[in-house]
């Protein structure tokens, strides 16, 4: 093994290079500013690895619901909500309070989400896309 080691870690370095090449400086940032907006208004709720409380509150790790109602997760952010939705095929029902947010702010904190825990979001979230839901 100690004799591949030369050969393996030019190869690390550069796939990983690649990678972080790849990453989107835009949403990189947007998550920055997210992540702090989470860690304000989110995590009493759904927890500091975005794990949820089971019968409680939904989880926002690898949630097929944030990918597959982008739409309804971009309003239920924005101004809250009341009813029941399904998770990972786990019903939840109950109330998210309106939180206030600035429609950057909603972008922001949807793009750390939408891209952390397991999830992958193909498209960034903009203010914009925010500003278009209405109530």
């Amino acid at each position: 093994m100690n004799k591949l080691l030369p050969f393996i870690s030019p190869v690390f370095i550069t796939v990983f290079c690649i990678s972080c090449a790849q990453q989107n400086p835009e949403l990189l940032a947007s998550m920055e500013r997210g992540k702090a907006v989470y860690n304000e208004f989110c995590i009493t709720c759904h927890m500091n690895a975005g794990q949820g409380v089971e019968n409680a509150f939904p989880p926002l790790a690898k949630s097929d619901y944030l990918l597959k109602n982008r739409k309804e997760s971009i309003h239920l952010v924005k101004y809250g909500g009341t009813g029941t939705i399904t998770v990972n095929g786990k019903k939840y029902t109950g109330a998210m309070t309106r939180l206030g947010l600035t429609d950057k702010e909603v972008a922001d904190v949807l793009n750390f989400v939408m891209n952390s825990w397991g999830n992958k979001s193909p498209d960034m979230v903009t203010e914009q896309e925010v500003a278009a839901i209405k109530e």
